[in-house]
């Protein structure tokens, strides 16, 4: 097995849905061995982008695979990759091994569909969910409710975006 400092990144992006007061999506979930506590449990869509895919048609995808909204208009992303790692002692068993932690491509969408077009219990394409619960939240509160390793990123994210929460 490779040493930790020498495993890659893994390639991804992740979506900042707004709602039209201003809020954003998270869900809550449902585990995973990157999640090290109950506290920390709640964030935004993201996932992996898929070899050759665009990183904005991977984030509308991996948005539909873990809530069914196919309802946004792009605002905006942040210009460079932002990275973070995993804790040493999740990734043994965080992507069976192989990544360090994940460099993403964040994106900020608005959500022009109605609350019922969400659905996380069984999100688009027959996937396997991810959150057991969703709701909107002032963007300024998001990075006390990610997990630690991650909120520098989420700290980015939010002054990146804060022009557009409206609130």
């Amino acid at each position: 097995m490779p040493r930790y400092d020498d495993l890659p990144y893994r390639p991804c992006v992740g979506v900042m849905l707004i709602n039209p007061t201003g809020r954003v999506f998270i869900g809550r979930r449902i585990g995973g061995p990157e999640h090290v506590d109950e506290e920390h449990v709640w964030q935004m869509p993201q996932g992996g982008i898929d070899p050759g895919e665009d990183a904005w048609e991977a984030a509308r995808r991996e948005l539909f695979e873990e809530t069914s909204v196919r309802s946004v208009e792009k605002l905006g992303e942040v210009a460079e990759w932002l990275t973070y790692d995993i804790p040493r002692t999740v990734a043994g068993r965080a992507w069976k091994g192989r990544y360090r932690g994940q460099t993403q491509k964040w994106f900020a969408a608005r959500f022009t569909g109605a609350d019922s077009e969400i659905n996380v219990a069984s999100p688009g394409d027959g996937h396997k969910p991810e959150f057991v619960a969703w709701r909107w939240e002032p963007m300024r509160n998001l990075p006390g409710l990610i997990i630690p390793f991650k909120r520098p990123v989420y700290q980015r994210i939010v002054a990146e975006f804060a022009h557009l929460a409206g609130n």
